[in-house]
């Protein structure tokens, strides 16, 4: 069951926030997960293709039918939410067939199938528990339960493990996604956190002031950004201006750096960027991209440092992290080096 969004537009009444120009196509089973900053269009986008906002100008489908104006109950939907929006008076079990019950299945076959998804997510003997009696992971677990009951067209999960510690988070994550792709679930994800959607999804879209910057595989939108914007926002990095100063070479005013450059012409305008990971500590005299300078606040994180280098002339200090840090020197690989033509 695919999922599409063409050219969808919708403001806010009285504001210039909310969605402009947005296309996106989410194949059949596939997990997309939505990144950006507050205020970017994550939330109304969901809204959007739930149904729970309406009056947007472009076309959202399912399967090809157009769903711009169907109602909410008549989408077949599934929402897992943040605050997991279950009901307290309800049992684990009764929970999860709430949404059965509303389409008047059968007693006997909502029963069955609630426990069926009770098992899958791990919660086979909880069904007869009050939802206050589960943990915050568990509940979020029956709210996953009762959002596939339904045998949705497609499934909208916001934000669903900002609420839940770090200790819970990692698993949980890793169970979503392995039952998502057990039951080929169509699925976007609005996220805050970059390694959720990192790890989690098929692709990534970034938004930023309602507008889709870039759509890619977690591993190109991190290595290949399609722009500043996109850059600054996923993951960490270090961006300096530069000027095109020959070929597959870079004067960045402190120093001059060997970087593939492409069909860029001499004199072009660009900015570097450098992952903290692609950043070599203590080269030997003579290699290539080799700066001088020093370590200034070092970051321990267990298993590597973070730290800041500074090279002198430079606008800001490299942001690297290795077992060690360096001392009086770096060096970056020319083609550990992306250039960001905006």
């Amino acid at each position: 069951m695919s999922l599409l969004l063409d050219n969808v537009n919708y403001n806010y009444p009285g504001s210039t926030h909310g969605l402009h120009d947005v296309s996106l196509d989410v194949r059949t089973g596939e997990l997309v997960a939505v990144i950006g900053p507050s205020g970017s269009g994550k939330s109304t986008l969901l809204k959007l293709v739930s149904g729970l906002e309406t009056g947007h100008t472009g076309r959202i489908a399912l399967d090809g039918e157009d769903m711009s104006r169907t109602p909410v109950h008549q989408r077949n939907i599934g929402m897992v939410f943040q605050s997991y929006a279950l009901f307290p008076h309800l049992s684990v079990l009764d929970n999860v067939a709430y949404g059965l019950k509303l389409r008047k299945v059968g007693t006997a076959e909502r029963r069955q199938r609630a426990q069926e998804l009770l098992d899958i997510v791990g919660l086979g003997d909880f069904s007869a528990r009050a939802v206050a009696q589960l943990s915050g992971g568990q509940q979020q677990r029956v709210a996953l339960a009762r959002a596939l009951a339904i045998d949705p067209r497609a499934l909208l999960l916001d934000e669903p493990l900002s609420a839940l510690d770090a200790s819970v988070r990692g698993h949980l994550r890793d169970q979503i996604r392995s039952i998502q792709q057990r039951f080929n679930a169509t699925t976007l994800l609005v996220t805050h956190d970059q390694e959720e959607a990192l790890v989690m999804a098929d692709r990534v879209a970034m938004l930023k002031d309602g507008r889709l910057l870039q759509i890619a595989t977690p591993r190109d939108i991190y290595e290949n950004p399609a722009s500043r914007a996109v850059a600054e926002f996923v993951g960490l990095s270090t961006i300096l201006p530069a000027k095109v100063s020959g070929a597959d070479l870079l004067d960045l005013g402190f120093a001059e750096l060997a970087a593939p450059t492409g069909r860029r012409a001499f004199g072009a305008e660009v900015h570097v960027l450098v992952r903290p990971e692609h950043i070599r500590p203590d080269p030997a005299p003579g290699t290539v991209n080799r700066l001088e300078g020093s370590t200034r606040a070092q970051r321990y994180l267990g298993a590597l440092t973070r730290y800041d280098f500074e090279v002198l002339g430079a606008a800001k200090p490299f942001l690297a992290e290795s077992p060690a840090p360096a001392v009086e020197a770096i060096a970056i690989a020319p083609e550990h080096i992306r250039l960001l033509d905006h």
